[in-house]
């Protein structure tokens, strides 16, 4: 039996999003039905990742590959998982964890975005329209350039008046901001395109602030379960397996 896949999401007090990442994690299940893939959240939702870890050990599983479902590398990712993995491990001697690497960088999170924002109305060949791409903000500039290098890949590729990066918190621009610097760019008309992986607060935020700043300004969906997401969730999940050859030893 493989090691069991544990995908540890943010949460949300909005059910939307805990429903979003069980469809990404469905998509998962479909592409590799052997695999033992459970859901865990970190905060606000449940299940919680130490509870289902301790799930995973009580079922018989010795090994384990956590796969964090975020976006990028920040406080989450360097302390939260990192503790609850030790602290599993510590309540159950037997069991030995690995942790894949976060989703981002990748092209495939780029890829989907994009379509989420296509799919919303936005054509790359207008050069009238600015394009505001939202994410959570974080206190990490290195997550916040992900999404601002992202932001340039997408200028390159479009005829666009511009593309601005833009965040719900901890960072800025805010989209208020971003949508006048695209003003200042000659955009006449705008769309939101949407660096979060499920629906939930902050990007509820975003989609306020752009319908007050803007006018019927075109709104992506959040990448939800798209399958470029899923591929990559099981890519990640296999090179934990690579990284950490015990883990590729029979789980029970």
């Amino acid at each position: 039996m493989s090691a069991p896949l544990v995908a540890v999401a943010h949460g949300s007090r909005d059910p939307r999003s805990a429903a979003t990442i069980q469809g990404l994690l469905d998509v998962v299940r479909s592409v590799r039905p052997e695999l033992d893939v459970r859901t865990a959240f970190l905060e606000l939702s449940a299940p919680r990742l130490g509870d289902v870890l301790d799930a995973v050990h009580a079922d018989g599983n010795r090994r384990a590959v956590i796969v964090p479902l975020l976006l990028g590398h920040a406080y989450h990712a360097s302390v939260d998982i990192p503790n609850a993995a030790r602290e599993a491990e510590r309540r159950n001697p037997l069991l030995r964890l690995g942790t894949a690497e976060v989703l981002g960088p990748d092209p495939r999170l780029r890829q989907a975005a994009w379509r989420r924002l296509t799919e919303s109305g936005a054509d790359p060949a207008d050069p009238e329209l600015g394009v505001v791409l939202a994410g959570a903000g974080s206190a990490h500039e290195s997550a916040n350039r992900l999404v601002s290098d992202v932001a340039g890949v997408w200028q390159r590729h479009s005829r666009w008046a511009g593309t601005v990066a833009a965040f719900a918190a901890a960072a800025e621009p805010d989209v208020p901001a971003a949508l006048e610097l695209l003003r200042a760019r000659g955009a006449r008309r705008f769309a939101v395109g949407s660096w979060f992986l499920a629906p939930g607060r902050l990007p509820d935020r975003v989609l306020e602030r752009a319908t007050e700043h803007a006018e019927r300004p075109l709104l992506a969906n959040t990448m939800g379960a798209a399958p470029e997401l899923a591929e990559l969730v099981i890519e990640r999940y296999e090179a934990a397996l690579a990284a950490r050859p015990g883990l590729l030893a029979h789980a029970t």
